[in-house]
């Protein structure tokens, strides 16, 4: 049986949800993905539950839920399906859980407001507020020990809140009731966020495709509904439609989506290409062979949930805690009221009193307050250094991390290629304005110049380079482009072409020199080009290019490794880019990875420790939510940035010492916060147990605790950043 469930915020839902179900006779193999909000079950046919018992039980617990019945779920390519997309389009305060909280905070501002007005009747409307914003809390937490958790967080609350009630401490009760409101609906609002990238992942496969007939014709199809064996053409700017090998025609792919290679593959007949690839110069004609829930992207998204489903969060500290401090409590209330009247004779009124102080005094405000406190104001100084994180769990693990794995391409480096080396060939038999030799300047100016008006990422380095180092471009006439291969054009009469290496030693004379020149460049991870003349085949010159690295790489990676956190690099490029730029960073390295390859890897580097994952390509997804803390950099996709957990914002490599810093230092923020909270508490129970102080002052120890904490928690806006390296790396260009 198959079930979509809404209103998981968090996971100890599961827990909630899978104890319930697994009580039930007759239901077996419980499995629920928080990610897509999907459940699966076995229910033994003739058991006494019934499928209605089952979604009353989870309706019950606060959830909402609906059967399953088509094939494919919102993971699914059928980007089409609008009624999916529905729940997310909603605005936080049309949730059950925005309404919730604005109704309380109405009714908290109409209760003060009547306080300072009518300070009878203010007690009556905070009594209201109260009972209106406990009762979901405490049905859910009825309904919740009915199934089993007897000790969870909404118990914690209702018995603090109606404690504080009982005793007339209503406006305590109300700010309770309405912050822990607050809490929920940030926690649901980043739910919906963190499921957001599997909805993007969708939308890089197009919605329709051209198939082709028998006959040559054309029509639009939706995309799922291709088969294998279906022909569809792809045209320059086009999305490939489908997994696929090219029949007809030629071009250069963006593959960065699938694979992360930063610069365009050229592909020809024969070459098989991945749905989602972007066609740049070329019309092809494709052969599909994956359909639609089989295509490479299809496998991105399966491998993005599972990793997802199969990530152990941490539980709230809170949610934990009250499994030992609620039933503690609420024992040690019930002796003290009971037992000295029983055994003692002591008055009931006076141990009454001095219950329900106790119950006051470990009224869990501080408490629930000591970890969301520290987190807020860390979460605020994060943003306001440009560190977008997704939460409280994401920034107490980052802390914990021993290794950071990084992407290469626009991770570690700026991820577009930039000029590196201009190679003159002198020509005795050519000239260029009357000049008998050519130097740099002029060839680069007639690289420019055949390359102008080209969309390919290489020529635009190429051209840009010209203009910034203010070369005079000539006119180019007569340009075209051998597609995938390469452009041609007549510059000062001469016919002249740039091509890669293969396609110039084909159409030219390259030496031995020149081609020790070539080799020894591309063994430093470069991409060459080459110039020559296509009548008398002559190599004119050369120009390098490659994705260099981040000015501030080497100093991140160095923060990192004087803070004893491993880098590792891990690319899809080829393993001459990725040792060079490796060796030029002192990290460790894998080069030539497939989205598989990069999960395969993150799992094998865990060993029982952290482990962080930097990307900002759609290839790196999966990745990114499996490993502990996903963090994308804010100048990648959009996909990337939602899968993540935390996004840097402003690209920084630096950004991830100054990360997990923050995240230390809001770790013993926290730990001071608790022993705060506790520490207090405890002094003034056992001086309550004794009739020394009494329920104001249990009131004052209460306030004085969550003050203790708040201000503490406001420490962290002062933050400022990793600590700077004494000796900082010398970058070697």
């Amino acid at each position: 049986m198959k079930y979509h469930i809404e209103g998981m915020d968090c996971a100890s839902c599961i827990g909630k949800i899978e104890t319930a179900l697994k009580r039930m006779p007759g239901v077996s193999d419980v499995q629920l993905n928080f990610a897509t909000e999907t459940l699966e079950l076995s229910l033994t046919p003739g058991a006494p539950t019934q499928a209605s018992d089952i979604e009353k039980t989870i309706k019950s617990l606060g959830f909402g839920i609906s059967a399953n019945t088509g094939q494919q779920t919102v993971s699914a390519i059928d980007i089409d399906s609008d009624n999916q997309m529905a729940p997310q389009d909603k605005q936080w305060w049309q949730t059950q859980k925005g309404k919730q909280v604005v109704g309380l905070g109405i009714l908290m501002g109409s209760a003060y407001a009547l306080s300072l007005l009518l300070p009878a009747y203010g007690i009556w409307v905070f009594a209201i507020a109260v009972i209106v914003g406990v009762f979901p809390f405490a049905r859910k937490a009825l309904a919740l020990a009915k199934t089993g958790s007897f000790f969870s967080i909404e118990t914690l609350m209702s018995v603090a809140v109606l404690g504080a009630l009982i005793i007339g401490e209503a406006e305590e009760a109300a700010a309770v009731v309405f912050l822990f409101s607050i809490g929920e609906l940030f926690e649901s609002i980043a739910a919906d966020r963190a499921r957001a990238g599997i909805r993007a992942l969708s939308s890089l496969v197009p919605k329709s495709a051209i198939l082709l007939d028998a006959q040559g014709g054309q029509r639009n199809v939706p995309a799922t509904s291709l088969q294998v064996n279906d022909l569809v053409l792809v045209r320059p700017g086009d999305r490939v439609s489908a997994d696929g090998s090219i029949v007809q025609g030629a071009s250069s792919l963006d593959d960065s989506p699938v694979t992360g290679e930063s610069v365009p593959v050229a592909k020809t007949m024969g070459d098989n290409v991945f749905a989602g690839s972007i066609n740049i110069d070329g019309v092809l004609q494709v052969r599909v062979e994956k359909t639609a829930a089989d295509n490479t992207i299809s496998r991105i998204i399966e491998l993005v949930e599972q990793a997802q489903a199969s990530k152990a969060p941490t539980a709230r500290f809170i949610e934990k805690f009250s499994r030992y401090y609620t039933p503690a409590v609420m024992a040690i209330a019930a002796l003290i009221i009971i037992i000295p009247p029983l055994a003692m004779g002591g008055d009931w009124s006076t141990w009454l009193y001095r219950g329900l102080a106790l119950l006051l005094i470990a009224c869990p405000c501080a408490l629930v307050l000591s970890t969301p406190a520290a987190i807020a104001s860390g979460l605020a100084v994060g943003a306001r250094r440009g560190l977008l994180i997704k939460g409280g769990s994401a920034l107490e693990t980052i802390g914990q991390v021993k290794t950071v794995a990084f992407d290469k391409t626009g991770t570690l480096t700026e991820g577009k290629p930039r000029v590196t080396d201009v190679v003159a060939f002198t020509q005795e038999d050519s000239s260029i304005q009357g000049q008998n030799s050519q130097g740099q300047d002029e060839i680069l100016a007639l690289f420019a110049s055949v390359e102008t008006g080209s969309s390919h990422p290489l020529a635009e380095a190429i051209v840009s380079h010209a203009e910034a180092a203010k070369v005079f471009i000539p006119v180019a006439f007569n340009a075209s482009a051998t597609a995938g291969k390469a452009v041609h054009a007549t510059v000062a009469e001469r016919a002249l072409a740039i091509g890669s290496p293969v396609y110039a030693a084909d159409e030219a004379l390259i030496s031995s020199t020149q081609q020790a020149q070539i080799e020894a460049l591309q063994n430093e991870g470069k991409t060459v080009s080459v110039l020559f003349d296509e009548q008398n085949r002559e190599v004119l010159g050369l120009i390098a290019l490659r994705d260099e690295l981040r000015d501030d790489a080497h100093e991140g990676v160095a923060q990192l490794k004087a803070m004893g956190v491993r880098s590792v690099m891990l690319t899809g490029d080829n393993r001459l880019t990725a040792q060079a730029l490796a060796s030029n960073l002192d990290v460790e390295w894998e080069a030539e990875l497939l989205p598989e390859d990069k999960l395969r890897l993150l799992n094998e580097m865990k060993n029982n420790r952290k482990i962080a994952m930097v990307g900002d390509g759609i290839n790196d997804a999966p990745a990114l939510a499996t490993a502990d803390v996903g963090i994308a950099m804010g100048g990648g996709t959009d996909v990337a940035i939602e899968t993540a957990d935390i996004a840097l914002l402003k690209s920084r490599v630096t950004d991830m010492a100054h990360l997990i810093a923050l995240s230390r230092a809001t770790m013993r923020n926290i730990h001071q916060n608790v022993i705060f909270a506790l520490g207090l508490k405890g002094v003034f129970l056992i001086t309550t147990v004794f009739g020394i102080t009494g329920l104001w002052i249990a009131v004052l120890a209460d306030a004085g605790a969550t003050v203790l904490v708040t201000l503490n928690a406001l420490r962290l806006l002062r933050f400022k950043g990793a600590p700077p390296l004494v000796n900082p790396p010398k970058v070697v260009k």
